[in-house]
């Protein structure tokens, strides 16, 4: 005969707010925490308020960041070529449209394509010093912008050889061969090649001249490296028929005619 084991039940008080919903305590909550709700609801509003007045100044400053990008791009454009005090007044105006943008609106993105352009028009004034200046704020500031960076190396180049500094030409226009994603690099190479040979070193030149042609086969200047490749080569083959480094005698003179 099996026995079993009664246990006594006993009955618990059941607590009430057991019985209610999870929204119910929710609003139970609330009413309990209304003024610490209150305020941390102001502080959400505020926080987002914030961000959409933030989001609202910078569409505002893009769009006038962009309608003075083009104002000074008409007048950099439009310079008529028979009127030298015309075209003089464009450029001046132009230059102080782009600094405006570049010093107003630096988040914007038109600043650095104002920017480039600033450089360009400094130039176009001769105010080398200037121009080298507004290439190396791009880079400091836009240098995430490789395919415009490229760009800028090269125009930093040019301006460094108007300005008389070789040296750093060479630099600015090697470190477009360093930019990944750069559109002007077989050019670079070519620019590089003249460089050398400016430099009375051909084996540099040939080597750049080297590197485009079989880098940059398709490159419209390969052809023109190709005929400076073998005006180098056949400057290095000895002439035919006398020793490498033997003095050639000098000719007879001719007989005076009777």
């Amino acid at each position: 005969m099996s026995y079993r084991i009664k246990l006594d039940s006993k009955d618990e008080p059941v607590d009430e707010a057991h019985l209610l919903s999870r929204l119910e305590r929710f609003i139970l909550h609330v009413q309990d925490n209304q003024r610490q709700v209150l305020l941390g609801l102001a502080a959400v509003l505020a926080v987002v308020a914030a961000v959409l007045a933030v989001v609202w100044y910078d569409h505002r400053q893009a769009g006038q960041a962009v309608e003075l990008h083009h104002q000074a791009t008409s007048l950099y454009i439009d310079r008529p070529i028979d009127n030298l005090s015309k075209a003089d007044e464009n450029l001046k105006q132009a230059i102080v449209l782009y600094r405006q943008v570049v010093e107003q609106y630096p988040r914007s993105p038109t600043t650095p394509l104002s920017l480039y352009y600033l450089g360009n028009a400094l130039v176009q004034a001769n105010d080398l010093s200037g121009a080298i200046e507004a290439y190396k704020k791009f880079v400091a500031r836009y240098g995430a912008n490789k395919v415009l960076l490229g760009m800028v190396y090269q125009r930093l180049g040019y301006a460094y050889l108007l300005n008389g500094d070789r040296e750093q030409a060479v630099k600015a226009l090697s470190a477009v061969l360093e930019v990944p994603g750069a559109l002007n690099k077989d050019q670079m190479l070519f620019e590089l090649g003249k460089l050398e040979e400016v430099q009375s070193r051909p084996e540099g030149a040939l080597a750049r001249y080297q590197d485009l042609s079989k880098s940059y086969p398709y490159s419209p200047f390969a052809s023109e490296a190709a005929v400076r490749i073998k005006a180098l080569e056949v400057k290095k083959t000895p002439v035919s028929g006398s020793p490498e480094g033997q003095e050639s005698k000098p000719a007879a003179p001719a007989e005076p005619a009777k």
